[in-house]
């Protein structure tokens, strides 16, 4: 198969640099793999790594990480705010030049039950992957969370590939295709945890709000504040500018600022022109007006 894939894993591992050093390792060492970015958060306790290059390598070193984090994880120890299943929580796969979503279809499913068979581990397929409606949306599947899920085996969760128990150390992974994400957080000038809730609730598609946005609401330490975290599953449809406006809106009439937004992993050139487009008020601003774009595809 020819072609770009790219792949962006999440880890529960965000504290000890030097387990996550071993598993970034491990993806770059795949040859014709390109490790383009990884970001680490010691609240949430996570990783998110993302790497490209063709099918098959992306295949081999979403392997390779795998095979790393069971040396290095083990969920019964772990402890972070952000919901998960198990030591590689979640491995998306996204096509890119010269690939299709039914390419990266054929991955995940090939991916999922290869590292089921290997490691002995339940895995769930989600997104364009999934096997079933319920388990298109990743926060379905993964409500239970590490600690509830063996309970949930025998009837809303019993595995796509792999035994129906929980891997004691490895847990479950979630793996899939779907198109780019850009996972946008914004941080609150306040320690009210109840109110970053409120407002996760509010913008999310599923309570009825922003079309595409999945967002919940968490506490952060070091220094103290309250957190928004959130997927925007498609920035042509809510922007990154649109959520934020829809954020500090709440806060304010709580009486509370922003302080900051943060970028977990990368997000599309096209998202990046909505958001300048909307702070300079430019009726639209096209690829072409770019110098870099005109060096590439």
């Amino acid at each position: 198969m020819a072609g770009i894939v790219e792949c962006v894993p999440n880890v529960s591992e965000g504290r000890r640099a030097d387990a996550i050093d071993r598993m970034a390792a491990a993806i770059g060492g795949v040859q014709g793999v390109r490790l383009l970015d990884r970001t680490s958060d010691v609240d949430h306790n996570r990783s998110v790594f993302t790497f490209a290059g063709p099918p098959e390598a992306v295949e081999s070193a979403a392997h390779a990480l795998v095979d790393a984090a069971a040396r290095e994880i083990d969920m019964r120890a772990h402890r972070g705010e952000h919901p998960r299943l198990g030591a590689v929580d979640v491995v998306p796969f996204v096509p890119l030049a010269g690939t299709s979503m039914e390419d990266c279809v054929g991955i995940a499913h090939r991916f999922g039950r290869a590292v089921a068979e290997r490691h002995g581990l339940p895995v769930y397929f989600y997104a364009r992957a999934a096997s079933r409606p319920e388990r298109v949306r990743l926060p379905d599947i993964r409500k239970p969370q590490y600690e509830g899920l063996q309970e949930l085996m025998a009837t809303t969760h019993a595995p796509d590939a792999g035994p129906p128990r929980v891997h004691p150390t490895l847990g479950a992974l979630v793996t899939g295709a779907r198109p780019p994400l850009i996972a946008f957080n914004i941080e609150l000038d306040t320690t009210d945890v109840k109110l970053a809730k409120r407002i996760a609730k509010e913008i999310r598609e599923s309570s009825g709000g922003l079309p595409a946005v999945q967002a919940l609401g968490f506490g952060l330490t070091d220094p103290p504040r309250a957190q928004v975290s959130m997927n925007l599953l498609d920035a042509s449809v809510t922007s990154l500018a649109r959520v934020w406006r829809e954020v500090e809106e709440r806060a304010r009439a709580a009486g509370v600022g922003l302080l900051r937004g943060e970028l977990i992993g990368l997000m599309p050139l096209d998202a990046a022109l909505q958001v300048a487009d909307d702070a300079l008020r430019l009726g639209g601003l096209p690829r072409d007006r770019i110098i870099e774009a005109h060096f590439i595809e």
